[in-house]
């Protein structure tokens, strides 16, 4: 969760500093320049800052070990992957976007699984048998 928070956070910042280079790598740059009234650099300034704020939502839910927090994270994750991918394949989205699919879908699966593991009772200890 840490580790996602901050990559979260850090993509954020890059995002508020210099939105081409948010767009760049999803195909999203406009031959030639952007148009009077594109408002492109607007919604990925407002995406940025969301992405920076979820980033330190994610890490400082990992620093309290907030559990509960770690179990809503995954099917919104999971809605996020289907989103995206459903973009790509109607056209809306370019083929990039399946990257951002892979990534939400990837870490869902993992958070799922990691939370599965840890509810699972572990081996039989010294200290716990005394108890």
């Amino acid at each position: 969760m840490a580790v996602f928070g901050v990559l979260a956070a850090a993509l954020g910042a890059v995002g508020l500093v210099s939105p081409d280079a948010q767009l760049s790598p999803l195909g999203l740059t406009a031959p030639g320049g952007r148009g009077s009234g594109d408002l492109t650099s607007a919604f990925v300034t407002a995406s940025s800052m969301a992405a920076l704020n979820m980033g330190v939502y994610y890490v400082l839910a990992a620093l309290a070990d907030w559990r509960a927090f770690f179990r809503w994270t995954v099917p919104f994750r999971l809605l996020t992957c289907a989103v995206f991918t459903a973009a790509v394949v109607t056209g809306r989205a370019p083929e990039a976007f399946l990257g951002v699919a892979a990534w939400e879908g990837l870490g869902a699966l993992v958070t799922g699984a990691a939370l599965r593991r840890e509810r699972r009772p572990g081996p039989r200890t010294p200290e716990r048998m005394e108890s």
